[in-house]
């Protein structure tokens, strides 16, 4: 019988469970992870950048908790060891179109309390010689790292402080009792007082199994990554990003210097087929079937359809992903670059075909639901494992279960 039980064994989950044995030394807690591994899906897919919050609305949890995260993931990769960089970023500006848009989001930066600086050509040069830009936003205190490491580490915390990790556990029946909690595993019952659903990709469809009613579904999108030559890794010197398209919730291709020294050019955003699916050719029925038939979707699709055919074409063809990359990087050339590795974001969505715009924590009898925790969880993760255990302290009064 533990205390709590944490599903889901990213680094959302992980951070809970390390908040809550800090909070609770002598509490019993599970995490069930589905997977062999920690971090096995969107946390070990993830390009590996720290945050500013730069992006998100001023109160919101993304913008509060992001930058508070950001602190404390390179205070705890710090003092634990682990490879992080503070490397800064730029946001640029390369057509006079996106200058208005450059000093929106300065603004917005300002009004999340970030130490930022808006920056004219030269400067920009000085910072990233390649760049085409007409002005920029440097954002120092973005930076990289490895979450993998950082989960695996967290686990390590975990498990010294008494707690359980419990691999190749997927739930298949969760029963709010009364007085309990009551989740069928593939290798067997666990029972606990409270839980906490982080299950990132499958987050929706725990929810369902626990009899939660929700207007939102998770909807798969992969982003797809191409890898700069070795030999041309000199041309990005840290992280290089686009001023954001605002009729399209994604990012656009950016260039990502990792904490093992390569770069990352992308993503595409495309849906996947496969809630898991990292490879263009991967495809489940189901979980195809499940998007189709939802209708948030197609009032989604009809919104932006323009850009998801964009996107689809230039993951179909190179040479168009190349007029992106030159637009910011006219010096990179089509041979230049690799195929890299994916990762497949869990977007929340709504019947009315709206994205979840921020984190969503939902609580139910005995639980909470983290039911949209895309980028910037990672940054976030320390802090929203701060924020679910706060909410549950505050819900259950959670010091009489221990």
């Amino acid at each position: 019988m533990y205390d709590y039980i944490i599903i889901g064994g990213g680094i959302v989950g992980l951070s809970t469970g390390m908040e809550l044995l800090n909070r609770f030394p002598s509490a019993k807690v599970a995490i069930l992870e589905k997977e062999s591994h920690v971090a096995a899906h969107q946390t070990g897919h993830n390009s590996g950048v720290i945050h500013s919050g730069i992006y998100y609305k001023p109160g919101s949890y993304k913008a509060r908790l992001a930058k508070k995260g950001s602190e404390s993931m390179t205070e705890f990769c710090r003092k634990h060891g682990l490879e992080v960089d503070i490397c800064g970023k730029v946001i640029v500006a390369s057509e006079d179109f996106e200058l208005p848009l450059i000093d929106n989001l300065y603004q917005r930066g300002l009004d999340n309390g970030l130490g930022i600086r808006m920056i004219d050509h030269g400067e920009l040069h000085e910072i990233e010689p390649h760049v085409n830009g007409k002005k920029a936003i440097h954002v120092p205190m973005a930076g990289i790292v490895n979450y993998k490491q950082v989960s695996e580490k967290m686990a390590e915390i975990i498990t010294a402080k008494g707690g359980d990790i419990l691999l190749n556990h997927k739930v298949l029946a969760i029963d709010e009792t009364a007085h309990e909690v009551i989740v069928q595993t593939s290798r067997g019952e666990v029972r606990g007082a409270y839980y906490v659903n982080c299950g990132g990709l499958q987050s929706d469809r725990i929810a369902k199994l626990a009899g939660l009613k929700t207007d939102v579904k998770i909807v798969p999108f992969r982003g797809e990554y191409f890898m700069l030559k070795p030999e041309k890794s000199s041309l990005v010197k840290n992280l290089i990003y686009p001023v954001p398209n605002p009729n399209f919730p994604f990012l656009g291709v950016h260039f990502t210097r990792m904490i093992s020294g390569a770069i990352d050019v992308g993503p595409n955003a495309v849906l996947s087929f496969k809630r898991e699916g990292y490879k263009k050719t991967d495809l489940n029925v189901a979980d195809l079937m499940e998007v189709v038939a939802y209708r948030g979707f197609w009032k989604l699709a009809r919104k932006y359809m323009k850009e998801g055919v964009e996107e689809m074409i230039r993951s179909a063809s190179k040479e168009l992903f190349m007029k992106n990359v030159q637009k910011l990087m006219p010096d990179i050339q089509k041979d230049d670059i690799v195929p890299g590795p994916a990762g497949v974001r869990a977007q929340a969505l709504k019947d009315d075909g709206s994205l979840v715009d921020d984190f969503f924590i939902v609580p139910s009898k005995r639980s909470i639901h983290v039911l949209n925790a895309p980028s910037p969880a990672a940054t976030a993760s320390i802090e929203i494992g701060k924020e679910i255990v706060r909410k549950m302290d505050g819900m259950f009064k959670m010091e009489s279960a221990v």
